[in-house]
């Protein structure tokens, strides 16, 4: 069990290292340091670096649904409204830290995809966990009669979480939350507003 526990100790420390700094310019000193794990007893939980960096991925996923779970789950709200609400609160969320750090899987998409397929592979479940999110609330607007019959939804999803992680990395190349604003825009008061979509 104390096994266990510091091991979600260094997971969560490390996280908060990963999303700061970058994955590759974490070390295994800086992640023991910030746990208050003694050096030396690192591979005592985990195999290697990269068996911690797919556990921090998981960790990461595990904020991500409980987020989802909180904004998107109440079917007294219509799904688009959740889907905005959803929205809102991640934008609070990083105004809280300044406009620093962005999506830790956008990040790690970035950073990563390139250089370690596990890595590609993981984030890339995430990513598309992501996308069935916001696909499943697309699909509920679409049987309510709240999008245009045309629009496809998985499609859509994917399109608007492109963007939605397109827009976190301009908030941080600015430090504003304006490209947030506008992207919120554009998706709910044009794309998925009844009736604007395909208006010369």
């Amino acid at each position: 069990m104390a096994k266990d526990a510091t091991r979600l100790s260094i997971i969560k420390h490390g996280a908060r290292l990963v999303h700061s700094k970058g994955y590759n310019n974490t070390g295994l000193s800086d992640i023991l340091k910030a746990a208050g794990v003694p050096k030396g007893s690192f591979y005592f939980y985990f195999k290697s670096k990269d068996d911690f960096g797919l556990a921090v991925i998981d960790h990461y996923w595990e904020f991500i649904d409980y987020m989802g779970k909180t904004y998107c789950s109440d079917k007294c709200i219509p799904p688009l409204k959740r889907l905005a609400g959803f929205m809102d609160a991640y934008q609070k969320h990083f105004e809280r830290m300044d406009l620093q750090g962005g999506c830790p899987i956008g990040n790690l998409m970035q950073e990563m995809s390139d250089l370690n397929d596990a890595f590609r592979e993981k984030v890339g479940d995430v990513y598309s966990r992501m996308q069935d999110r916001i696909s499943q609330l697309l699909k509920e607007a679409k049987d309510r009669g709240d999008l245009q019959p045309g629009i496809d939804p998985e499609r859509t999803a994917l399109f608007i979480l492109d963007s939605w992680e397109g827009a976190i990395m301009h908030m941080k190349l600015v430090k504003d939350s304006g490209p947030l604003k506008v992207f919120k825009q554009m998706i709910f008061e044009r794309i998925l507003k009844k009736g604007d979509l395909g208006r010369e």
